[in-house]
């Protein structure tokens, strides 16, 4: 692998001859470094945690079964290996475990822990059971110990902070089995002892280093390589770097780079071996390269694309691909198994990489990559909805002006980037909001995020996420007192909760919206508001308060003259009442929407306000009026094209006319029925058309 010795710069997003995303996503990433491939040493700590796993716990010797999984604790700083060692033990045991491998992070790269509420979603996710939106971290715990009580798992718990962390999510079952890995002990959970991670053995460690430069290096002047690996302290890390460094160097001897690293120094301070080996790879990049690898930093989760990189540095996709590739080399990032190609900058070196960052970056620079960064992921985003939407033909300028370096070749390829995308995504969002501002790009990259994944996963799959990125926006805009955004946040919010049943959280955070939207005189949250509040009490079965908060949202639409709205909320208050066995009240409000729809020209709306109205006049004893508003409705269902509700209104003709003694005439509109609806029609005609009924006052009162 060659330097040029520079990096393409520019102040654009992107050039015109830069990669698509297509076909970034045809190339195959980066090869992994040697590390990665295989494992080395660590055979007595294999050995000791595998016995561990068989090893009689306390409550087996008191006569006791254990009430819990078995937890095997690796601990060691970041670079010794201990994930790495993880996995070969999860590899090595796996087929014990016939339910499958989970896999969890526990601390973001930053070093802020996980939210336990987030990673037992994610868990019960893998497990594809159901995590309801907005549920609390108590009720998803426990979901998850449910969802493994009957499982044979191997939960691996990478990067815990503490073991709070861990004990929340252990399975209550000893079937299951729990690797954690953490930088010290974990103190609180019992029966626990922990591998404490060193450096490698010599001889793996020399191995290590032969992968990267050959074995002709090592040979020749073994005591120069047993003397790299004590300066490196057999850390897995430091000898990665050390082994990339002297394999970009064929020239270079073993001894060369020992005598180098006993002299890296700090103004007098004992460096770290790690941060020594690094210091030697970053002063050897060029200042464009070296400067790229700074902003990774900046990377949401350090999990980076080469659209990423390239935003951060302002230069071309192809050539951010590249250098990625290159580091990738330099065992400066890591690739991660994807179908599109993405890397991870290592735990280990995202401080030191942060500390050059404070040092040689101005801030206002680094604001600029953040904000470029932003930038190209809200127009990936709209790309990826757009391309959902190639009907219409806004959505077709709009992918048309878009450069061809964002544009996705066909809505399957936007979802998988999105998919594959989605823990980066959801981490910039948080990132972008963290400070407390909700400045224009912060809300565009929600707003852009939040369409995106309703448009390719539809509103009930996306919803677990959705919510977070709404509680995101409402904590903000409570912090900094936004009324405006804090109610678009709590309508949102209330939205998902009556979703998934939780109709009183729902009536809470509409009263909550109702009075953030008054503080910030908008018209819409507040009409929105109040007649969601309208929809919540009519679902908790309370036909009163229902009927006044849906009357309340109507006189805010008339004020406005808001046309189809008032015919909408008319039927509203109509339906109400008609739970409330007011028909009266009931009527006058249906004849009321029939008018506005007419007036607004709604032909569809007209037909089924008219057929509510019927049955509203046969629940008042007036089988001969809903007779002929029936007539009416079926005309007008005739012009809507509506062929379902048509047959309803036939098959409830049918059964008026048997009730009037008229049952030839039934017979008519009962072939009517059968004609419109074929082999959908059951042999409990009345059944199918109370089922259709059903639907149609459903689809009033909910419509918005």
């Amino acid at each position: 692998m060659q330097w040029d010795g520079s990096v393409p710069v520019t102040d654009q997003a992107v050039d015109a001859g830069d990669t698509a995303v297509s076909e970034e996503a045809q190339r195959p990433a980066a090869e992994p470094a040697p590390t990665e491939s295989q494992f080395l040493g660590r055979t007595r700590e294999l050995k000791e945690l595998r016995a561990d796993i068989e090893r009689a716990g306390l409550d087996t010797l008191a006569g006791r079964k254990a009430p819990r999984a078995r937890v095997l604790l690796i601990a060691g700083k970041p670079g010794s290996g201990r994930t790495a060692l993880a996995e070969e033990l999860v590899r090595q045991v796996a087929d014990s475990y016939p339910d499958g491998v989970l896999r969890a992070r526990l601390t973001e790269p930053d070093g802020t822990p996980v939210a336990t509420e987030r990673t037992a979603r994610d868990l019960l996710t893998a497990l594809e059971l159901t995590a309801p939106a907005g549920a609390g971290e108590d009720e998803l715990a426990e979901r998850l110990r449910e969802g493994l009580a009957t499982r044979r798992v191997l939960l691996l718990l990478d990067d815990a902070a503490d073991a709070e962390q861990v004990d929340v999510l252990l399975p209550e079952t000893p079937d299951c089995l729990v690797v954690a890995v953490s930088g010290g002990p974990l103190t609180g959970i019992s029966d626990v002892r922990p591998c404490t991670l060193g450096g490698l053995d010599t001889k793996s460690a020399l191995e290590l280093l032969d992968r990267y430069t050959g074995s002709v290096r090592i040979t020749v002047d073994p005591l120069a390589a047993e003397g790299l690996v004590q300066i490196c302290a057999s850390q897995p890390a430091a000898l990665v770097l050390a082994g990339a460094w002297l394999a970009h160097r064929p020239k270079a001897a073993v001894a060369d780079l020992a005598k180098q690293l006993r002299t890296e120094g700090d103004e007098g301070r004992l460096l770290d071996v790690l941060e020594r080996v690094f210091r030697l790879s970053y002063a050897a990049l060029p200042s464009a390269a070296a400067r790229i690898l700074r902003l990774l930093s900046l990377a949401p989760a350090g999990l980076v694309d080469p659209h990423t990189a390239s935003a951060l540095a302002g230069c071309s996709v192809g050539a951010a691909r590249t250098t990625l590739d290159d580091f990738t080399k330099l065992g400066l990032v890591r690739s991660v198994e994807s179908p599109l190609p993405q890397y991870e900058v290592p735990g280990c070196l995202l401080p030191l990489l942060r500390t050059l960052t404070e040092t040689q970056d101005r801030p206002a620079e680094l604001q600029l990559a953040r904000a470029r960064m932003l930038e190209r992921t809200v127009r990936l985003l709209v790309s990826c909805r757009a391309i959902t939407e190639t009907d219409s033909s806004p959505a077709r300028e709009k992918l048309a002006g878009m450069p061809r370096a964002l544009r996705f070749p066909n809505p399957r390829a936007a979802a998988d980037w999105l998919r594959i995308r989605q823990p980066a995504l959801l981490a910039a969002a948080r990132l972008a909001v963290a400070d407390g501002e909700l400045d224009t790009l912060a809300r565009r990259l929600m707003a852009a995020l939040v369409r995106a994944m309703v448009a390719h996963f539809g509103t009930q799959a996306a919803a677990p996420e959705l919510y977070g990125i709404h509680r995101l926006v409402l904590d903000v805009a409570e912090r900094r007192d936004l009324p405006r955004e804090k109610a678009a946040a709590l309508l949102n919010l209330a939205d998902l909760d009556a979703q998934t049943g939780r109709t009183r959280n729902a009536l809470a955070r509409y009263r909550a919206a109702l009075d953030a939207g008054r503080e910030a005189n908008d018209p819409y949250a507040t009409g929105r508001a109040m007649e969601s509040v309208g929809g919540a009490h009519q679902e908790l079965g309370d036909h009163d308060r229902a009927a006044d908060w849906f009357g309340r949202a109507l006189a805010q639409r008339l004020a406005r003259d808001e046309r189809e709205d008032v015919a909408r909320l008319h039927g509203r208050i109509a339906t109400a009442h008609t739970y409330a066995g007011r028909y009266g009240e009931a009527l006058r409000n249906w004849r009321s929407a029939i008018t506005g729809y007419r007036k607004s020209g709604d032909v569809a709306g007209q037909a089924r306000a008219l057929s509510e109205m019927g049955r509203v006049q046969e629940y008042a004893g007036r089988p001969e009026e809903s007779l002929a508003t029936c007539l009416e409705a079926v005309e007008w269902a005739r012009r809507a094209e509506d062929t379902r509700l048509q047959a309803a209104l036939h098959l409830r003709l049918a059964d008026t006319l048997d009730r009037l003694g008229d049952p030839a005439a039934a017979g008519l509109h009962r072939g009517a029925a059968e004609r419109m609806l074929g082999d959908e029609l059951p042999e409990d005609a009345s059944a199918r058309e109370h089922d259709a009924n059903a639907c149609e006052i459903r689809s009033t009162s909910e419509e918005d």
